[in-house]
């Protein structure tokens, strides 16, 4: 089913492309700024212009992402990946911020977005892509404060409610947000599993439904001394607290004996959130450099206590286990950054990072039935240092870019009742990139791109916690888990504004959930760990088109990959697809609609298969007095986005399936109380590994 609808798209997109170079004299020969087409392509990035379509009606960053190409946000909105890339690195007016920030960011104040899939030495080796989001400028002091409302209804009702103000006068501007978040969060997701080995069969069901109150707030000044020179400081917090109960029905037989347990989870959780920035900004004259010195603090903590009790075959429920789990992560950084540019226009860059991280789990569970108490107190350090250097520039029709970035790691972790280190790492890495775009003629331009990054787990991965699910499983944190290292090999091929990739990648350790059995405690595991090898082709086209009131891009991906484990069953691979198409159609009377759609063929990836699926997003905004805007979305219309996973593994059948929310719709408004048409507040984020902070 989702082939043929897919084979239809395909149909329908050549018939796009072939209609756009039909007319595409004519539309280079008219040049109308509103009519700009709001996704634009070039040379391995994609650029948005948010301040001039209906993405600027959107009510939160984070939903905007959302809505981007090859850009998937979670169902809890604290984490962003982008499809094939993983965790991108996220950068404002290029300073590093971490998703927390983005929530403080108002869509009014953002001019455009781009995602680079190429970046440079100068972004830390934990990335392979970037998002780099540029707010507006313009000229005049004054004040400007934005109220938002979003009410969305899903399976529950969702309630984000946003007040952003700024001042600037002088040298100094000022910045306050607070956001309050009502949330009622829906998730579901059931497992089947064989072990043969055991006689074993065992399939579950699980619902959560969490109740969060959830308050964002932070603020900042920035102080510029000179035309060149500048300082800042910002700080944001993250608060919430969930209510949230687990439900698992299941169903477990082990040779001739059968048993249905009806579980019962209680759950409350304090989670909290801070970060502190100071930077210092100043040029040398004398060399004509610019120099940057930041030091960050982050400051993670989550307290979570759990009253689980069981009820077996339809009898009576009884108390189970009692648990209260804390996780708590200090992080502090600091870093330098030097830049000069050569009167060719060539670029030097240099740089440095130190951080230190001490992620700490204090876990105790009390059982009954048999009485046990049992108890963990482990602690885990990390150091980082790091160092790059980068070179860019052009000669006649070839511009490059290359570098290098060296990083040691230092990594210590122990149980507090133990002598002897569980976790006891130093290493260095290397990681070249280089890239290099030659310009066939003024429409015609050919790329090569090679790169090797690094993947690390999140600190609160470095953990013991757990989550019960029923009697016989639990999903686990790995401390073991070693870092995933990643060469990439791009061609790049662009005509004009489309453009065709051919990639390659190579993946040493890559982390996917794995299954195992221990018979001495009855009890399956299901947690992170670290494969073998992942390899993987792709062909991608990217095919902007616009046609008078009409503006579309759409992005067709064919991939080959395959993940390998010697512990698991490594099937044959077969190649997929992934589709997204974005079309914008601007109506009389500041109106604009929206259709986007995205999809997945089935994915049969080695280890892994996975289901196909298809999901259409709508929208329609109006904007009033120019101050004020309304906008209408229904997410996900036809129910469709749904996710299996089946493997085996350790001689363990596992057949997933996972339940999102994504059905929704929504109304937003969103007014604006003065203007300021000048803003050059900076906060440059130190902290390279921000977003392992969760």
């Amino acid at each position: 089913m989702n082939q043929k609808l897919f084979f239809v798209i395909a149909l329908l997109v050549s018939f796009q492309t072939l209609f756009s170079q039909e007319k595409v004299k004519e539309l280079e020969e008219i040049k109308i700024v509103k009519e700009k087409i709001a996704i634009e392509n070039k040379n391995g990035t994609i650029k948005i212009d948010v301040a001039n379509s209906i993405l600027n009606a959107v009510p939160n960053s984070i939903d905007l992402l959302a809505k981007l190409p090859k850009v998937q946000v979670s169902s809890n909105k604290e984490s962003i990946t982008i499809v094939g890339k993983g965790n991108p690195l996220i950068y404002i007016d290029n300073q590093r911020v971490e998703i927390n920030d983005l929530n403080s960011l108002s869509v009014e104040d953002i001019k455009t977005v781009e995602i680079i899939e190429n970046p440079s030495s100068k972004y830390e080796a934990n990335g392979r892509v970037v998002i780099l989001v540029t707010r507006k400028v313009s000229k005049k002091e004054g004040f400007k404060i934005n109220v938002t409302e979003n009410v969305s209804f899903q399976r529950r009702f969702n309630n984000y409610f946003g007040i952003n103000s700024g001042i600037k006068k002088g040298r100094f501007e000022y910045k306050i947000n607070f956001n309050y978040n009502q949330l009622k969060i829906w998730e579901k997701n059931g497992n089947d599993f064989i072990i043969p080995d055991y006689d074993i069969k065992s399939k579950y069901w699980v619902t959560a439904i969490t109740n969060r109150p959830q308050f964002i707030y932070g603020g900042g000044f920035f102080y510029k001394i000179n035309e060149d020179d500048y300082f800042s400081m910002n700080v944001s917090r993250r608060s919430q607290k969930d209510n949230f109960d687990i439900v698992t029905n299941t169903y477990n037989q082990q040779g001739l004996t059968i048993n249905s347990i009806h579980t019962l989870n209680l759950n409350t959780e304090n989670r909290n959130f801070t970060n502190g920035v100071l930077n210092y900004n100043h040029k040398i004259k004398s060399i004509d450099g610019h120099l940057f010195l930041g030091c960050q603090y982050s400051n993670f903590n989550q307290v979570i206590q759990s009253v689980i009790s069981n009820n077996y075959n339809q009898t009576q429920f009884e108390l189970t286990q009692n648990r209260n789990q804390k996780v708590a992560i200090d992080v502090f950084s600091t870093r330098f950054d030097f830049e000069k540019e050569f009167k060719n226009k060539m670029k030097l860059e240099l740089g440095g990072l130190f951080l230190k991280a001490n992620p700490r789990t204090i876990a105790a569970i009390e059982s009954f039935n048999p009485s046990v108490v049992s108890g963990t107190d482990y602690n885990y350090k990390e150091t980082n240092i790091a160092f790059y250097s980068n070179f860019s520039g052009g000669y006649k029709k070839i511009n490059f870019s290359s570098g290098i970035r060296i990083e040691n790691t230092i990594a210590k972790g122990k149980n507090a009742s133990e002598s002897n280190l569980l976790i006891d790492k130093n290493y260095i890495n290397f990681f070249p990139k280089i890239d290099i775009q030659l310009a066939v003629d003024s429409t015609k331009t050919i790329s090569f791109n090679y790169a090797k990054s690094i993947t690390r787990p999140n600190f609160s991965t470095a953990s013991q916690l757990s989550t019960y699910i029923n009697p016989y499983f639990l999903w686990n944190n790995n401390i073991n888990i070693n870092p995933t290292i990643i060469d990439a090999l791009t061609f790049g091929y662009q005509y004009k504004d489309k453009t065709l990739k051919l990639s390659y990648n190579l993946m040493k350790n890559p982390v996917y959930y794995a299954v195992d059995y221990n018979k001495d405690q009855n009890l399956l595991r299901f947690q992170t760990e670290n494969f073998q090898k992942e390899s993987g082709f792709n062909i991608e086209f990217t095919l902007p088109f616009q046609y008078k009131k009409w503006s579309s891009t759409t992005i067709l991906s064919g991939i080959l990959n395959k993940v390998e484990d010697k512990l698991s069953v490594v099937n044959q691979s077969k190649p997929y697809l992934y589709f997204y198409s974005n079309h914008i159609f601007k109506l009389p009377k500041e109106v604009e609609f929206s259709l986007t759609t995205w999809g997945l063929t089935s994915r049969k990836e080695g280890v892994f298969d996975r289901n196909g699926l298809v999901t259409f997003d709508l929208a329609i905004s109006k904007t009033f007095f120019k101050q004020f805007d309304c906008t209408l979305s229904y997410n996900d219309i036809f129910r469709k986005v749904t996710y299996n996973e089946n493997f085996t593994i350790n001689n363990i059948s596992s057949k997933g399936v996972y339940y999102t929310d994504s059905n929704l719709f929504s109304i937003a408004i969103k007014y604006t109380f003065g203007k300021i048409n000048k803003e050059e507040f900076r906060s440059k984020e130190v902290d390279e590994n921000a977003r392992r902070i969760r």
